[in-house]
């Protein structure tokens, strides 16, 4: 989504950061939306001044963003609107289309022992860095949309 298009949102939520300090010229659009009746909802264990002109500030324990996301996407599914409105349920298809766009040599974590993309143990030649006294990183290869036949990235049809 580009940050333009968040004015024209009824629902903006910002989670993770503080967007009114950190990315000011760009939380204009989210002010614009709220100006034109939209709900701002930001999601942070922190109060910061993007909280303090929220309609909502969920101040959710560090950490537990995964959480709180998938409890977003259970409403969603469970919701009325998902079963009955067909425009919502081929809206949300089309933005979550992950599967379809990214490289055939991406590794899930069912294929990484359980880790995201292939946290590759150290090595000769493996830029190092530590997180509690493991030392490795991501195999960023496998982060990239898939080729089209051309070789340039594929792009999802537009719609």
């Amino acid at each position: 989504m580009y940050p333009r298009s968040m004015a024209d949102s009824d629902c903006v939520v910002i989670q993770g950061s503080n967007m009114a300090e950190c990315h000011p010229v760009a939380f204009r659009w989210p002010m614009q939306a709220k100006l034109k009746g939209a709900k701002l909802i930001h999601v942070d264990p922190r109060f910061t001044r993007t909280s303090a002109v929220a309609d909502i500030h969920a101040p959710i324990r560090a950490g537990s963003d995964v959480a709180f996301l998938g409890g977003l996407i259970h409403y969603v599914l469970e919701s009325e609107r998902w079963k009955t409105d067909p425009f919502f349920r081929e809206f949300v298809a089309n933005y979550t289309n992950a599967a379809t766009i990214i490289g055939d040599d991406f590794k899930d974590t069912e294929d990484a022992e359980g880790v995201f993309s292939g946290l590759m143990q150290y090595a000769p030649g493996i830029k190092e860095w530590p997180l509690d006294g493991f030392v490795g990183q991501y195999d960023t290869r496998t982060w990239q949309y898939a080729a089209a036949p051309a070789g340039r990235a594929s792009t999802p049809p537009a719609g």
